[in-house]
């Protein structure tokens, strides 16, 4: 059975939530507008992801003169039942330890403390905030 071309092209595994918290991830002091061009998305549809991403907890915003810089909290869980036992930190690590080979070792210990307590948040310029 073959998919039309119309449709089977549109698709992707991650949804744009998942794309702006990979940006963070890898920047937590990204601005929305990079973040938006860099995904193909609207500056307000970044904006009103960042607001749902906080909302859930996911991550925190601190104002920095006038710049914003965000904190990503690993030890929250995936949302949909079918995942909701992995915390969102197993599904950054997925994607960011290939990035950055030699910030793998900390990202690890925090993936596998990440099940057992939300101490976990690391400092500045980890792949985590």
């Amino acid at each position: 059975m073959s998919v039309s071309s119309s449709r089977g092209d549109q698709w992707t595994f991650l949804t744009n939530h998942a794309r702006v918290l990979l940006q963070i991830a890898r920047d937590p002091d990204t601005r929305l507008r990079d973040i938006a061009t860099g995904i193909g998305i609207t500056e307000r549809a970044v904006q009103l992801i960042v607001a749902d991403l906080e909302a859930a907890g996911y991550l925190t915003r601190t104002r920095v003169g006038r710049r914003n810089r965000y904190t990503i909290d690993p030890t929250v869980a995936l949302r949909h039942p079918a995942e909701a036992d992995h915390p969102v930190g197993d599904l950054l690590g997925a994607f960011l330890h290939r990035e950055d080979p030699a910030s793998s070792s900390g990202s690890a210990s925090c993936r596998s403390a990440s099940r057992r307590t939300s101490s976990c948040r690391q400092p500045a310029r980890s792949p985590w905030n």
